[in-house]
């Protein structure tokens, strides 16, 4: 499980080293980068996002939310694997148009972890703390099962 909130370099080159927590799930089988949804990047298992193109096949290709969220999320996808040093690399037609250059955000929400700018990451970071103020919103949505 991806967890945790990191400071990372991305280089001249488009390469972002990989935590090592978050690398440890990546080695075996690489992860696809592609658009997140808020404004930043998410790194996926291939397994979490081949689960997630099955999904999304299931539904009505006459559906226009279906295909534009396939165009979104596999469009622009790219299969990495971890280098010798640990470093994945981020295309370059998504640093610019997320303007990920210097240093970014990675912040693990579980199945996945994000990048984003730092700044981007900032205001995103102070609109959770004002919600965490106010739990009463999260509370229709079920997280932990009944057990018996």
């Amino acid at each position: 499980m991806f967890l945790g909130e990191y400071t990372h370099t991305i280089d001249e080159k488009g390469r972002l080293t990989v935590p090592a927590r978050f690398r440890q799930l990546l080695e075996a089988d690489g992860g696809y980068v592609t658009r997140g949804l808020d404004g930043n990047l998410t790194v996926m298992r291939r397994v979490v996002f081949e689960n997630m193109r099955r999904n999304l096949e299931t539904q009505s290709v006459t559906n226009p939310k279906v295909r534009d969220l396939a165009r979104l999320l596999f469009g622009q996808a790219e299969l990495q694997k971890p280098d010798g040093s640990g470093r994945i690399l981020i295309p370059q037609f998504l640093r610019d148009e997320f303007q990920l250059n210097g240093e970014v955000a990675l912040v693990g929400i579980g199945h996945s972890f994000e990048i984003w700018p730092l700044a981007r990451w900032s205001g995103k970071k102070q609109a959770l703390t004002k919600l965490h103020e106010d739990g009463a919103q999260f509370a229709d949505i079920p997280l932990i099962a009944n057990e018996s």
